[in-house]
């Protein structure tokens, strides 16, 4: 006889997750008040632009950044509720979420513009991925054997 997986491992690291993502979705929005890394990644690609374009393309970004968090969010949501009422899909569901989460991550991290530069400074990149670590545990807790008892 084995034990059924218990979920309250990968809820937790789903949660997290969804915490991540809520960070990594503000975080545009705490740099365009702050430290302004999009604003002159942006400008340092393209000097030529005015300050008017350089806004009119950190204003793009911010509603592109928002609408994948929103996204993000909603998947996190979504399986983690599938996980805590026991679907039989949540495990497909969770790993194809990490991988299109992942690859999304990636994108926005590595995608060159016409400047030759990423679109996104490294640094927003990066807070990118941070929510794909959690959905790598997400998903290796789900598909881990049950112990047999």
């Amino acid at each position: 006889m084995t034990n059924p997986p218990h979920p309250r491992g990968p809820l937790a690291a789903m949660y997290a997750g969804l915490a991540l993502t809520v960070l990594a979705a503000i975080a545009p929005y705490v740099d365009r008040g702050t430290t302004h890394l999009l604003a002159d990644h942006i400008r340092a690609g393209y000097p030529t632009y005015p300050q008017t374009r350089v806004d009119s393309a950190v204003a793009t970004y911010l509603v592109v950044l928002s609408v994948i968090g929103a996204l993000g969010v909603l998947a996190w949501l979504t399986t983690a509720w599938a996980v805590k009422t026991g679907r039989r899909w949540a495990r497909p569901v969770a790993t194809v979420m990490f991988v299109i989460g992942t690859g999304v991550g990636l994108t926005g991290l590595l995608t060159k513009d016409t400047s030759g530069e990423t679109g996104l400074p490294p640094a927003l990149g990066w807070a990118g991925m941070t929510p794909c670590l959690a959905g790598l545990v997400a998903v290796a807790l789900l598909w881990r054997r049950p112990r047999l008892t």
